[in-house]
């Protein structure tokens, strides 16, 4: 077995490898407080509760802006359902008329470069919510989510258009540690 934070044989700590030269995914991050799984909690001004079952379907239009491919919310559901065997969870913020206004999809995973870490797969927040702090509810959401878990980090990939997205990460701490390479096959 394992025991993290792993020793590279130089000696550097992992955390090292993180901010100067890890490959992989885009992004780390590196901050704040702690909540409970499953249950609401108020982040700023935003709820933040984890959708863990009937209520996935609340996702569906704050996650379809960044997934525009999906088609329906019964095929929304259902990948999230396959999805949640590998892991898979998700996050909302609600705005003040009750709705999700933004979501996380998440999953915690462990490799050689980063340990045990959660990975951001999905964070999208509706036009209409958006710079209300919504997406940042859920990063700090997902990082005390992280250090419950014990994880080393959070990491996320993010499209490189999207330069609002990426003030944000930067704001909240994230670093740009590497390029992610794709090939459809």
């Amino acid at each position: 077995m394992l025991g993290f934070p792993l020793r590279w044989p130089s000696g550097l700590p992992v955390n090292w490898v993180f901010r100067e030269a890890t490959c992989a995914t885009s992004i780390v991050v590196v901050t704040t407080q702690h909540t409970t799984a499953s249950t609401a909690s108020t982040v700023g001004t935003s709820t933040v509760t984890e959708l863990t079952g009937d209520d996935t379907a609340l996702a569906y239009d704050a996650l379809r802006e960044l997934r525009p491919h999906l088609a329906s919310v019964d095929e929304f559901v259902e990948l999230v359902r396959v999805q949640r065997r590998e892991g898979y969870r998700l996050a909302a913020s609600f705005g003040a008329d009750g709705r999700v206004a933004a979501v996380a999809g998440f999953r915690r995973i462990t490799n050689l470069h980063a340990g045990p870490h959660l990975h951001v797969d999905d964070l999208s927040t509706l036009p209409s919510a958006r710079r209300q702090g919504h997406a940042a509810a859920l990063l700090r959401w997902v990082d005390e989510e992280a250090r419950r878990l014990g994880c080393a980090g959070v990491h996320l990939d993010s499209g490189t258009q999207r330069h609002g997205a990426h003030r944000l990460y930067l704001g909240a701490g994230y670093v740009i540690p590497a390029f992610h390479f794709s090939k459809a096959l």
